[in-house]
């Protein structure tokens, strides 16, 4: 079946320039061109393409009407959709060759480039990684087929595009993200079938932290290399610095001097960690430099030779110091890491060519092999005297990864420090209610005076208040000062306020009434019991959801052929279903919600608990799915169309296409 791609634009040229989202967004903003004055000439073009992006920045209207006149000489010509892509893409190239470089404001995909060319992967990466695959899945008895992958091959772009292994890495990185009961795992799949794996692919990689605002299902089912490389590339960075928090290593404490800077420590990036105990380590050498990035500074193998040296001084060799010659160098140090039993996957060349995100990975594994702490418990009491706070620390991870799903300038890793300035907080809003921020006396990062900050917060806190937040007692001071009491109260509201506005823009369905809370009661309740279920919910807090047979009924009565029952513990009527089978039902909930389309990201214990707030969030998303697909198409599968699109979940804007809009405008 034809993907999004394929329905939009019928040259196969244009298809491999664009995304799908890249490609509905500048569909949205064709449309809304030629809606102004009922058709849209060459001669129109012009002006209309002032609001793109680096074509609109960097070329004024005159240049842009010259530039298209050369190239189209009759400008009372009607334009098409596919027209419009050629004109933009030549203007684009045009203005990125006079500025050497894209606008610096520009929007990541239009950064990615006008053609094909440009969208180059590294080899040295992609072996990197294919031996990373090779490695930690080799013992998979659904993959165990197809590797090892040949790296000089293009094996790997064909082996994603059922989703299968995409799904397996997630699980690798993050165990038990995904359950795997919802893989699609025939040795072949139909399109439909493939679509699912990569919608789950897609929704559970959003949910451990990456960024895959521009890509969609079909760009894995196509192969799109640079697309794939990319998703691959922060799977296993995820996977690498799993180990680099407190939780997971508590010898980390021995890197800071009192619990003040253990509450700094905590809230760094696991990149800013590894750093830190890279330098940490050194100081125990006559290496008197500061290593600040992945690149530059180690290009020469210095920082390594004696970051070893260090760690290992039984496998040292003399000569790694003394030869002059980096590349020579850059291979001792592989060698000691051989010799240490240390897994690796770069090469002397990498090194000196200073590529950061492989020489990321190597120092993660070493830290993953020897990182050098104390084991002793003296040091580690520090972490006896900090709050240790679970719900705090799961609602801050449910809202972080929801606040980087929306494609926001800068990713954040602890909503606690990374808020405090207010503008990734007013981008937020800014998504959810387009229009409702003052930009004109915003102030944007990076802000140095304290009461730039605080009026940055103000705003939020007005717009709160504006979206009838309950906010008593709560100061635009309360986030710079990093309340995270009140800061978490702050994003749930926000993140409701999301969800409600989502369905409410559904007005075929609310007719632009507002939705309540009752309303997604009444609704799943209503679609469990005319499925023939007697289960019910009384609330979202009602302690008998906690074995999740409501919800699989719920998700089963929305889409019959989502829900395995064979692979379900129902237990029976009197007997209460065991925890481990409890956590298995709501493992499978989750997974087959993403697989769904539903842009979810509560945990297992958030069902099996019955948190309230996470509940609700659940319920929502799947009613939004539902009441999104073409009404003769319920509740039999949905086909990968323009109106059932898998991917557009409650994560993005209020409007459908709002997330890809927001890239161009």
């Amino acid at each position: 079946m034809a993907g999004y791609v394929g329905i939009l634009v019928s040259d196969p040229w244009l298809q491999n320039q664009f995304t799908q989202v890249e490609l509905r967004s500048l569909k949205t903003h064709f449309t809304s061109m030629r809606r102004e004055s009922g058709k849209l000439t060459v001669g129109d073009l012009a002006s209309r393409m002032s609001r793109l992006k680096v074509v609109g920045e960097n070329l004024s209207e005159q240049e842009r009407a010259d530039f298209i006149a050369d190239l189209y000489p009759n400008l009372n010509d009607e334009v098409d959709f596919e027209f419009f892509l050629k004109v933009y893409l030549k203007l684009h190239a045009h203005a990125s060759a006079r500025t050497g470089s894209p606008a610096k404001n520009s929007s990541a995909f239009l950064k990615a480039a006008t053609t094909t060319l440009l969208h180059t992967i590294s080899e040295s990466e992609k072996a990197s990684y294919v031996a990373h695959i090779n490695n930690y899945l080799a013992q998979d008895g659904f993959l165990n087929k197809y590797l090892p992958i040949n790296a000089s091959s293009n094996d790997l772009f064909e082996i994603v595009k059922d989703g299968v292994l995409l799904c397996k890495l997630i699980n690798v990185a993050v165990p038990g993200t995904i359950d795997e009961r919802a893989i699609n795992t025939k040795r072949l799949l139909n399109p439909w079938e493939r679509n699912e794996n990569h919608t789950l692919c897609l929704n559970s990689a959003k949910a451990i932290g990456c960024t895959v605002v521009n890509i969609g299902t079909q760009d894995f089912i196509e192969g799109r290399r640079h697309l794939v490389l990319g998703l691959i590339s922060q799977i296993i960075k995820i996977q690498l610095l799993a180990d680099l928090n407190l939780k997971k290593t508590p010898q980390l404490v021995e890197l800071v001097d009192d619990s003040k800077d253990v509450e700094e420590l905590m809230s760094l990036p696991p990149e800013k960690i590894l750093l830190r105990w890279m330098n940490f380590q050194l100081k125990k050498s006559p290496y008197k430099k500061i290593v600040s990035n992945f690149s530059t500074d180690v290009k020469d193998a210095e920082a390594y030779a004696h970051l070893l040296n260090v760690l290992a001084p039984e496998h040292s060799n003399p000569s790694t110091l003394t030869v002059k010659d980096p590349f020579q160098r850059a291979k001792l140090v592989l060698e000691h890491a051989d010799r240490m039993g240390c897994k690796r996957y770069l090469t002397a060349k990498d090194i000196v060519d200073g590529s950061p995100n492989l020489n990321l990975a190597f120092v993660a594994h070493i830290f993953q092999h020897r990182n050098g702490l104390s084991t002793q418990t003296k040091q580690i009491s520090f972490l006896e005297t900090l709050p240790d706070d679970a719900q705090v620390s799961r609602e801050e991870r449910v809202f972080r990864f929801w606040i980087n799903s929306l494609g926001n300038s800068t990713y954040i890793d602890n909503v606690f420090e990374d808020l405090r300035n207010g503008w990734i907080l007013l981008e937020t809003l800014d998504k959810v209610s387009p229009g409702i921020v003052n930009w004109k006396i915003a102030n944007r990062p990076p802000i140095k005076l304290p009461f730039k900050k605080v009026e940055n917060c103000n705003q939020v806190v007005k717009i709160g208040k504006q979206l009838k937040f309950s906010l008593v007692n709560i100061a635009g001071n309360d986030i710079v000062q990093g309340n995270k009491k009140l800061i978490l109260a702050y994003l749930w509201q926000l993140m409701r306020y999301n969800i409600l506005q989502l369905l409410k823009n559904l007005r075929f369905h609310s007719h632009g009434k507002e939705i309540t809370d009752v309303d997604i009661l009444r609704w799943a309740n209503t679609k469990v019991s005319d499925s023939g279920s007697q289960s019910r919910m009384d609330s979202f807090k009602d302690k008998s959801l906690s074995d999740g047979i409501f919800f699989l009924e719920l998700l089963s009565a929305v889409q019959p052929r989502s829900v395995n029952w064979s692979l379900v513990t129902k237990g029976v009527t009197g007997v209460s279903i065991a925890d481990e089978q409890k956590k298995m039902n709501a493992t499978y909930i989750i997974s087959i919600a993403r697989k769904l389309g539903c842009s979810i990201f509560l945990l297992p214990e958030d069902i099996t608990e019955v948190n309230q707030k996470m509940i609700l969030t659940l319920t929502a998303s799947i009613m939004y799915w539902f009441l999104k697909q073409p009404v003769e198409e319920k509740p039999s599968a949905t086909s990968d169309s323009e109106n059932g699109s898998q991917v557009e979940t409650i994560s993005n804007s209020t409007t459908d296409d709002s997330a890809s809009e927001s890239s161009v405008e």
